[in-house]
């Protein structure tokens, strides 16, 4: 039986409480400052590193914001029709804050615009857009052998031409899907009678296919956005990192985004201590989750000592990026895995809120650490320069902004779904004390 402090605040309330407006307006101005640092530091590593690379370390780094902003959008959207194949109570409470990050999607599009047209266009981030005519690369000493053959061999998948239209494809796909998800989602609240049946019916015969489509197609997005920034490298396993990578940030922020709206209703009334103990839970097999992709691939690289596949990794763990490496681990399954191995810090909203943003940072710690060893001049060569610095500001920016994104689409709509099977069984007193 719902409790009258959830009923008044569920029937007053259009959308998030007026203090997210508040969140807004900080990570804008922590975004707008980031902005500002990125350029100066662009200008001074232009000035004191090697010119060349001055605003190519921007643009890498622009890369790394990027593709970690597309994971919370998409990784949402992910998530989002997982929780409806799956079922469960815990969808309740995240349902809204999943479709505000996939209502992001067209700011996604405005932060893929540089990669294409500055990363591929002009060759200033894939060597095979680059070195297109890679015999004359190879004659003049510009690129290796073995570069010269994988972008021979890879040409007519990598080109220009064909990572425009992969990228805007997909981006079609995946705005077709959000529309559907968002605009579902507000007629079932808007239905007279409950049907759970055939909204249930209607939800799981999208997402269902649409899962498999998406992990297919973030396979192959991340071939051309990430893995063929070096064309010599190859996984079979590579999307599957990084469809999981974003699950492994995307719930962590859906978590902090509930606890922050649980000072008010009518998420106060709905995140109870058991629902905040199921999303811990949930935090905890995705670390396990992660660790096995990330650990598996490593394990049958490293034990096959292939020698066209080991450099990937030596280009990571030589020359000082083995410390990398090694914190990449720590804060990438140590430290979120012994901590959520407590029931108690999954009940308190402090410790659980620490464990969500070491978990956010870790995925961002984990792109520096796929993406910069790419280019030759950091491969096996951690070294510092300024443009290195801009892996901090660029993303950190772009992430701000991505959130003031976020933050006005969360409050555009009630923060609860009402027509939900779940929602009385949630506010029932004896499940709450369960």
């Amino acid at each position: 039986m719902a409790n009258d402090s959830f009923s008044k605040g569920l029937t007053s309330a259009t959308g998030a409480p007026a203090f997210v407006d508040l969140w807004r307006r900080r990570a804008l101005r922590v975004g707008l400052v980031l902005a500002v640092v990125a350029v100066v530091i662009a200008l001074l590593a232009q000035r004191f590193d090697q010119p060349a690379l001055g605003w190519e370390h921007f643009l890498r780094a622009w890369l790394e914001g990027f593709v970690g902003c597309f994971g919370f959008c998409l990784g949402g959207m992910a998530l989002l029709m997982v929780q409806y194949l799956s079922g469960g109570k815990w969808g309740l409470i995240v349902r809204r804050p999943l479709e505000a990050m996939t209502r992001t999607w067209p700011l996604i599009v405005l932060m893929w615009i540089p990669v294409a047209v500055l990363g591929a266009s002009y060759g200033k981030l894939y060597p095979w857009a680059k070195y297109a005519d890679w015999a004359d690369a190879l004659k003049s000493g510009a690129i290796s052998a073995d570069m010269a053959h994988a972008i021979h061999w890879k040409q007519p998948m990598l080109n220009t031409t064909n990572f425009y239209w992969v990228s805007l494809v997909c981006f079609a796909i995946f705005a077709g899907y959000i529309l559907l998800l968002n605009r579902w989602s507000l007629k079932r609240d808007a239905d007279p009678e409950p049907r759970v049946g055939y909204w249930r019916t209607k939800f799981e015969n999208l997402s269902g296919f649409g899962v498999v489509l998406y992990a297919a197609l973030l396979f192959i997005l991340v071939i051309y956005w990430v893995m063929s920034l070096d064309p010599t490298w190859y996984s079979t396993i590579y999307g599957f990192q990084y469809l999981v990578g974003q699950a492994f940030m995307v719930l962590p922020l859906a978590i902090l985004t509930l606890i922050g709206l649980s000072k008010a209703e009518p998420i106060k009334s709905t995140l109870r201590v058991i629902e905040q103990h199921d999303l811990g839970k949930l935090c905890f097999a995705l670390v396990m989750l992660n660790i096995y992709f990330a650990f598996a691939s490593f394990l049958i690289i490293w034990s096959g000592n292939s020698p066209e596949e080991i450099p990937w990794y030596l280009d990571r763990i030589r020359g000082g990026w083995g410390v990398i490496a090694t914190l990449d681990v720590i804060f990438h399954w140590v430290i979120p895995f012994s901590m959520l191995l407590s029931r108690d810090l999954k009940r308190i909203q402090s410790r659980l809120s620490v464990v969500s943003c070491i978990m956010i940072f870790a995925g961002f710690w984990d792109l520096f650490w796929l993406i910069e060893p790419n280019f030759k001049d950091a491969a096996r060569n951690l070294h510092f320069s300024w443009g290195i610095l801009e892996y901090i500001f660029v993303p950190g920016a772009l992430f701000c902004f991505w959130l003031v994104n976020y933050f006005t689409e969360l409050k555009k709509r009630p923060l609860i779904a009402t027509n939900d099977p779940h929602l009385a069984e949630i506010l029932d007193h004896d499940y709450v004390h369960a």
